[in-house]
């Protein structure tokens, strides 16, 4: 079982960068898929982006590409979601996750990770 604790949210202009962080508790971390996923008020879960148990591969919504970054250091058991350029339609709670699943595609639908951090909020000001 891993644990991950978000941290790095807050508020912040639009137009203006943050970065999240996720730190995984356990020895596993290098064998887990990371993705980060956002909850606006009153509406689902969307998944953000997502990377491979190396960091070789990401994938990324389309509202988000171009804007956030998704990274990790095996070695600090964290993975980390640097966003730039932040709009008021990006405030929402972030919530790291990670998978154990093997496969050739990167996950990217919630019921696809195993382990979910308590989120932490970002809030973007017009």
């Amino acid at each position: 079982q891993v644990q991950l604790v978000e941290s790095g949210g807050g508020l912040v202009q639009a137009g203006g960068s943050l970065r999240l962080s996720c730190a995984a508790s356990g020895r596993t971390f290098s064998s887990l898929a990371m993705g980060w996923f956002r909850q606006a008020p009153g509406s689902e879960r969307e998944f953000v982006g997502a990377m491979s148990r190396s960091g070789g591969s990401t994938v990324y919504a389309r509202s988000v590409k171009g804007r956030f970054t998704i990274s990790r250091d095996n070695a600090k058991n964290t993975v980390y979601l640097q966003m730039n350029s932040l709009k008021p339609e990006d405030t929402a709670v972030y919530y790291c996750a990670a998978s154990w699943r093997v496969g050739v595609n990167l996950p990217t639908s919630s019921y696809e990770y195993d382990e979910w951090g308590q989120g932490t909020q970002v809030t973007v000001s017009s």
